[in-house]
């Protein structure tokens, strides 16, 4: 196999399921992933829980109120769904199994490994910063539904300013330092404080361009956010 380069992606769960299975944005994702593992590319992708999340957690606590933990508890299950759905999509070029302990390495030739959620607390981007430990890579993309960070939510402030280069120590100061389920935050602040800790450069992007994906990917300049 050509050698090229490890990547770690925390793909939303709003691209993979933003209200319904988005199969056309997964099909252009599989195929520019397949693509790059043709050249020698390997790639640690963490599903979030996106849509199915959401519903499941709705209806929940139609039911009965819910503490944070059971909440967290069914938004990993629906992260784990997810992942299953994107193992399967990569066929033979993905690990057989997914991945939800990111403290262990999995022991495979295979240049797709998929993980998901795997304890309460955080979301699936925690998960992502400890694999990135655990592989030694000191980069993750975190693919959303935005093109960049803002200062505050542009959804509720018309002034909110967009972000291209943050530290860690300013970014933390925007998400805070809690965790709630269903959370809407650009990374998760645990997340956060844990890759500052690590010294993990973090970049975020729009996941639906897979154009600008693939610039990040050739090191080229590319539109997102970047905290270091």
């Amino acid at each position: 196999m050509k050698k090229g380069n490890t990547y770690i992606l925390s793909l939303g769960g709003s691209l993979i399921v933003p209200d319904e299975v988005d199969y056309k944005f997964l099909k252009g994702f599989v195929e520019l992933i397949t693509k790059r593992t043709e050249q020698g590319d390997k790639f640690v992708i963490v599903c979030g829980g996106g849509g199915v999340n959401r519903k499941y957690n709705q209806a929940a606590q139609k039911v009965r109120p819910m503490s944070n933990t059971e909440l967290d508890w069914l938004g990993i299950h629906a992260t784990r769904y997810n992942a299953q759905l994107v193992r399967l999509l990569f066929g033979k070029i993905a690990y057989e199994e997914v991945v939800v302990n990111p403290y262990e390495k999995a022991v495979t030739r295979k240049p797709v490994i998929i993980g998901a959620g795997y304890e309460p607390g955080w979301s699936s981007d925690y998960d992502a910063v400890y694999l990135a430990d655990t592989y030694k890579i000191k980069n993750i993309a975190n693919l959303s539904n935005i093109d960049y960070a803002y200062d505050k939510d542009p959804r509720k402030f018309k002034d909110a300013q967009k972000i291209k280069d943050i530290s860690w120590k300013d970014f933390r100061k925007i998400v805070g330092d809690k965790w709630e389920p269903r959370m809407s935050k650009p990374f998760d602040p645990i997340a956060s404080r844990e890759a500052e800790k690590l010294g993990l450069q973090v970049v975020i992007m729009n996941g639906k361009k897979l154009k600008n994906l693939e610039k990040y990917l050739n090191g080229e300049k590319f539109q997102g956010t970047v905290i270091k």
